[in-house]
């Protein structure tokens, strides 16, 4: 008999599939090799097939034939994400987004692509007409915006504008149900949300829109400390400096800047540093707050060398610090932490005294989902056993620090740490009634029948 894959292939024979075991094997993983628990639980968990549209029409002719087969369905942008976000576990299609990639548009403030384009191209489209991504990852350079929509949380950036998830980062999207007869829709401002960070199980996301933000030439430095404290309590004085235009500032604690092994000559043995991105402009200003808190300048380049250099100091930050570290370390794992605003330094001086080397500060500043500006960790975490991680994440809590834990596949537990909104529900009945995609990934919906 035929089986409903090789039924959707004889269905649908123009397309670009890709049967390679071992490509599909590649495809159907990401990064969530960080955590050694999902390395665990996600071992062996794949698709059955691969199809890379590049047209609106032939995504709709994939969504249309799993649903009137029954064939589960996971997306994938550059499989850059963190939580095995992209791998099935229940095997089926995965809708591979890359090759649906165009750049469409762009006015003051506002620019939009569909969902495969990589974010540095979306950058590379807009940056002439002086307007750039509000907030972009580490991993900008391979991930896409879809991915970003649906996986992403913020990064260099965020020190201004929040995480991406902020009221009047995202404006719009063009969403498709999965259907026998797929419906396309225009979802805009709040509703286009309850599709964000729920790693593709609320609909196949199309386009996206968003607010960009003025580009600037970013001047990049490395900045030491012998102390700790006076380390965070620059970082926070520049996170706060309204007139300095900065992009993105990090904090490394010793021994987290060891790791970095590519900025060694730059990074003293025993320092704690920051990595700080501020327009070019800002840079006398900036250095007024580095003389005032006891800092060394041990690395500066311009955009125009940066660009020359192929590389960021942003590409050393966010997710990126863990890893550069977990090269060096692969007894090393981390979590994804938010500190209380007004209250954020002293939770991290708190959390230090706690753990002492078992958990090492890596500290992001950012503008909170209300606006105040706080920091957020992703602390690396000397892992010995699953318990020992439970009881970490749970000291956080008891701490008043909410932690997004990063060793679950399930969204409500990653997440929110709770039940799902109802409206986030109904958005999930309406777009994928049959619970075809990306199926056992929301706790509050069963497996397809």
């Amino acid at each position: 008999m035929t089986s409903p894959i090789e039924s959707l292939q004889q269905e649908l024979p123009d397309l670009d599939w890709i049967t390679d075991p071992l490509k599909i094997g590649r495809l159907s993983q990401d990064f969530s090799w960080f955590s050694p628990v999902l390395k665990r639980q996600l071992l062996g968990k794949r698709g059955d097939i691969v199809v890379k549209p590049r047209t609106e029409e032939e995504v709709r002719q994939v969504a249309s034939a799993c649903a009137r087969h029954r064939i589960p369905l996971t997306l994938r942008g550059s499989g850059t994400g963190n939580y095995g976000q992209s791998t099935p576990l229940h095997g089926g299609v995965i809708l591979d987004m890359s090759g649906y990639n165009q750049f469409l548009w762009s006015r003051p403030g506002v620019g939009r692509a569909q969902a495969g384009i990589r974010l540095a191209e979306f950058d590379n489209a807009s940056r002439p007409m002086g307007w750039e991504l509000r907030c972009i990852p580490s991993t900008f350079r391979s991930a896409s915006l879809g991915g970003l929509f649906s996986g992403g949380f913020g990064g260099a950036g965020s020190i201004n504008y929040g995480p991406i998830g902020a009221a009047g980062n995202i404006l719009g999207i063009r969403a498709m149900s999965v259907e026998a007869d797929p419906q396309v829709v225009e979802l805009r401002g709040p509703e286009a949300l309850l599709l964000h960070h729920l790693w593709g199980t609320n609909g196949i996301v199309l386009e996206v829109e968003m607010a960009l933000a003025p580009a600037h030439p970013w001047l990049e430095m490395i900045v030491t400390f012998g102390d700790a404290d006076r380390a965070l309590d620059f970082g926070n004085a520049l996170a706060h400096a309204p007139g300095i235009v900065k992009k993105n500032i990090a904090l490394l604690v010793d021994p987290v800047p060891a790791y970095m092994t590519s900025l060694a000559e730059h990074l003293p043995k025993g320092c704690h540093a920051a990595l700080v991105l501020v327009a070019e402009f800002s840079e006398a200003a900036a250095l007024q707050v580095v003389a005032a808190h006891g800092g060394q300048v041990t690395y500066r380049r311009t955009a125009v060398e940066a660009k020359a250099g192929h590389h960021t100091l942003i590409e050393y930050c966010w997710n990126h610090t863990t890893l550069n570290a977990l090269k060096v370390d692969k007894g090393l794992t981390y979590l994804q932490t938010t500190f209380t605003p007004g209250k954020h330094l002293d939770q991290v001086r708190r959390i230090r005294e706690l753990f002492g080397d078992e958990v090492l500060m890596h500290v992001e500043f950012l503008r909170s989902m209300d606006g105040f500006t706080t920091c957020t960790s992703l602390p690396l975490v000397r892992f010995t056993t699953e318990e020992r991680l439970n009881e970490i994440i749970q000291i956080f809590r008891d701490n008043g620090i909410r932690v997004n834990n990063p060793h679950t596949f399930i969204i409500e537990e990653g997440k929110v740490g709770g039940d799902l909104p109802q409206n986030v529900i109904d958005m999930k009945k309406r777009f994928d009634p049959a619970g075809l995609l990306n199926p056992g990934k929301m706790r509050a919906w069963g497996l397809p029948g």
